[in-house]
Parts: structure tokens; sequence; C-alpha cells
């Protein structure tokens, strides 16, 4: 019995990866998940679609996989962070859509709540910052559109990100929890308190019996409905999707840093004991907790990366498969001083502009869909350098090396110009799903799969090592110009 399932819930994918005890995965299934744009800067996703698609492919996965559930030996749960709703206890009805992290509709009532001073107490209680992003305004507007503050008031609902909403459903409405690392991202978590905070909930008009109970990433959260697979599973792990990264490419030491591409890009740095007071614009977050234990990390959020070439394949259809792009932009030597910043929805660190929106710039007569795919993965890896930049400063530390993981990760292209502008070497893991093996990781350490961390370091094996090619002045030349585009998109 030494199988893990984890189910990896993104934001535009339903995932379930079924791995073995040398951390190597046995079989995966997964469906895309639909988007909706109702209004400029608004994106949703249906709670039922959520449910459903990640029931089937974990469903799926262990049929692939010829596992039944007494050959589980326990269930990981990793999920797109800060996306919110809320529903009925009594039916477990959802209230409307879910909410996206990427959603802006709240930039209003951030930019009065700022101007109320709530700013200052955000960022000394959580390390974060006011902005759309987070939970808490997405739960006030829910609450005020559909006139709910008096139910909610009398706990007749629950709110959730999609951990505790897939938690809720597996275990058929027993448990209503989440962890530290999904907890902290909610603007409504006290990183020093280690709880919820009823000065931020005041601040925010959020009712405490909303809240679900907060355990540790690594601990035993209930068991699965026994129907649903065959036989009860427990569930002992759960982590936001990027500390499971972290997790997963064994970043248990300060100073270790990663980098996931995925529908945005999300650099984490382990701090350690420390909680880092960032004046870069970065984030103070809890990196994983477990019984008697914590550690903290320095986060940088950059909203749009692969979400960049699904704009080029959905939007522009100058590609017509996300894979596309690699050969397209490797058809040019360079982008020929085109530069494109991908502020679909605003700017996340190190600026927190919730106002920017995207540009290219530089184009000429000369300027082709191939110089617009190459501008597109560099804005990637030049988003990622202007975080890495400002953690290096905030956390005083220097970085030897990136570890990568996420979709774009596979793009060599990519990885070789990300070495170039930041000038270490990127190393690139046999397992870029790192996601979902983070929170297998946590889930088989808290079922005794594997004994401690140690024996989780040696599973670490490193496929790709990318080293930088430019010199300081070329990368600096670089950076200023990109520098030049972003000051063009700000508000």
């Amino acid at each position: 019995m030494h199988s893990i399932l984890a189910l990896d819930q993104g934001t535009t994918s339903c995932r379930a990866i079924l791995f073995d005890a040398h951390g190597i995965p046995r079989a995966t299934a997964q469906r895309e998940l639909t988007q909706h744009f109702p209004q400029p800067g608004w994106v949703e996703h249906d709670p039922h679609e959520i449910w459903e698609s990640q029931l089937e492919v974990a469903r799926e996965a262990l049929a692939l996989g010829a596992v039944i559930a007494p050959d589980v030996a326990a269930i990981g749960i990793t999920n797109q962070r800060e996306t919110t709703m809320l529903w009925e206890r009594h039916t477990g009805r959802p209230i409307g859509r879910a909410i996206v992290w990427q959603d802006r509709r709240t930039a209003q009532r951030c930019d009065e709540l700022r101007a109320g001073g709530v700013g200052a107490l955000v960022a000394r209680k959580t390390g974060l910052v006011l902005d759309p992003y987070f939970s808490a305004t997405k739960i006030g507007w829910l609450l005020d559109h559909y006139d709910l503050r008096d139910r909610a008031e009398r706990g007749e609902l629950a709110f959730g990100t999609i951990d505790t909403w897939l938690l809720w459903n597996l275990t058929g409405g027993a448990v209503h929890a989440t962890d530290h690392t999904n907890a902290s991202r909610t603007l409504l978590f006290d990183l020093r308190g280690f709880d919820w905070d009823d000065e931020l909930c005041a601040a925010f008009d959020v009712p405490r019996a909303l809240l679900p109970a907060i355990h540790p990433s690594i601990s035993r959260f209930g068991a699965t409905v026994p129907d649903y697979f065959g036989d009860a599973i427990p569930i002992a792990g759960i982590a936001g999707d990027q500390q499971a990264a972290l997790f997963g490419q064994a970043g248990f030491a300060r100073g270790i840093a990663k980098n996931t591409y995925g529908t945005g890009s999300f650099v984490v740095l382990n701090t350690g004991d420390d909680i880092v007071a960032s004046t870069h614009g970065l984030l103070a977050t809890v990196a994983c907790s477990s019984p008697g234990t914590r550690a903290y990390a320095l986060e940088g959020s950059v909203f749009a990366a692969g979400a960049a070439v699904q704009w080029l394949r959905d939007g522009l259809g100058i590609i017509a498969t996300a894979n596309d792009i690699e050969a397209l932009a490797s058809s040019v030597p360079s982008a020929e001083g085109v530069t494109f910043v991908p502020a679909f929805s605003g700017l996340g660190a190190p600026y927190w502009d919730a106002h920017a929106r995207g540009l290219i710039a530089g184009i000429t007569r000369g300027s082709t869909r191939a110089h617009i795919a190459r501008a597109a993965l560099e804005a990637i890896a030049y988003q990622s350098a202007d975080v890495i930049e400002a953690m290096l400063a905030d956390a005083r530390l220097e970085l030897h090396e990136l570890r990568v993981d996420g979709g774009a990760s596979k793009n060599d292209i990519l990885m070789q110009f990300q070495a170039d502008v930041l000038g270490v070497d990127v190393m690139r893991p046999a397992v870029i799903e790192t996601t979902a093996l983070g929170v297998a990781y946590m889930a088989g350490l808290q079922c005794g799969v594997w004994s401690d961390m140690k024996a989780l370091e040696k599973l670490y094996r490193v496929a790709a090592r990318f080293s930088p090619r430019a010199d300081a002045a070329t990368r600096n030349e670089a950076m200023a110009g990109w520098r030049r585009a972003v000051a063009r998109a700000r508000s």
C-alpha cells in the first residue's frame, strides 16, 4: 500500500496523478476547466464542474494505474489559491460561481479600504498586500451581491477556497477545513498568531461563522466517502499549489527558490523561521506546516505567464496549440525589439498595479507573429526576473540556482532566456509536475510512506540544467528595455 493519489485542481484543468513510493508518476488523468468571463476583468469557474471533473480524473487515474482504493495510502489535495466560493451547509449547493484569483471586480473596493487605512493592517498581520487577488474582498462581494449577510451570520453558509470545497465533497460534507498555506492567502489569517484574526474579519466585514477550521498542511483531514472509490481513503495532505510545488522541489531549507510556470508564474523562496517583511511588493506567506512546526516563505506572483501563450492561441489565433509557440519563437533569432507586457488583469509583484493593461511595444513593419511569440516567452522570463531581484533584496540572500517546474518549464527557449536574464543556472527536475508531487510527499509523510524530509531529498533528480550565456551588460540592457515597456503599461 505505497501509492499516493494527488488531486491537482488548477486554474485551467483538473488533474489526478498517482505516485509510487519513489515519487514517480505512474498514471495521470486530466480535464480542461471551462473559463467564464462575464465582464471585462471578471473570471469565474463552475463549482459543480470543478468537483465532478476532479472526481472523474481521480477515478480515471486509479483505473489507469490498475490500483484499487485499499492500495492507496493517502490522498493529497493541491489547488489554485485565493479562488473563492460560498455554499449552503445544509444542501452543499454553491452560491453562484467561484470567483477566480485572477478576477479584478473588487479593485475599487480595495482602493476604498486602502484609503481607510486597512492596507497597513493587512501588511502587518498577513504579510500580503490589499489587492483583489486575495479572497477577503471576494467574500464580501458574494455576500453583498446575493444579499446573504444575515444567513452568513446565522452560520448557514460556508466559505472555502477550492481545497475546502473538494475536501467537503470528498468527505460527504463531514469536514469543513483548510490548511495553513491556503488560509494565509485570504487576508484574514494572522501569520504570527497562526489563526483567523478577529480584527481582519471585522475590517473586511466577514463573519467568523463562514470560515473553515485550519489544520497543518501535513495532517489527517478526514477520509473519503467509501462509495467514491470503492473504499475510504485517508486525506493526509493539503497545500496551495505554489507551496506544494516548493515542497515537491525539495525546497525544505532556507534559501531554496523555485519558479512554477503555469497560468501565472510564481516564485517562492523558503525563509525558514523568518517572516520577511517585504519593502519591494512581495508577499510573506506560509511555506508548509506540520503538527508543531511551521516554515515561512517570500513569494512573488506574476499574473500572466502561460496566460500570455493562451491569448496568442485563443485571442490572436497565431498558434494552434500552446506547444506550437516554441517552434514559432525559434524561427527568429530574437524578438527584434518587440516587447510584450501581458498585463491582462493588472500587474502583480513587484508592481501591484490592478489598473495596468497589456501592450505590445516596438513593432515595426518587419515584425511578424514569430517576433510576438518570442516576445511573449521573453515576457514570462522578464516578469520572473523582476520578482527574483526584489526577493533577494528583501531576504538579503544570494541566489545560486533557480529550480523550475510547471508546463512552460518544458520550453527550452524560455528556460535558456530565464538563465540569461538572471545570470544563474536554471534547473529542471525529472518530474516537472512538482505541485502534485509536493502534496503527494506531504500525504506520504503523514501516513508513513516516507520517514522524513531527508528521504524526500534523496528523490530529487535534475533532468536539465541551463547555464547563462549572456554577459552582465547584455542582461542589464535587456531588463532596462523591459522596464521601459512596463512603465508604459502601468496606469
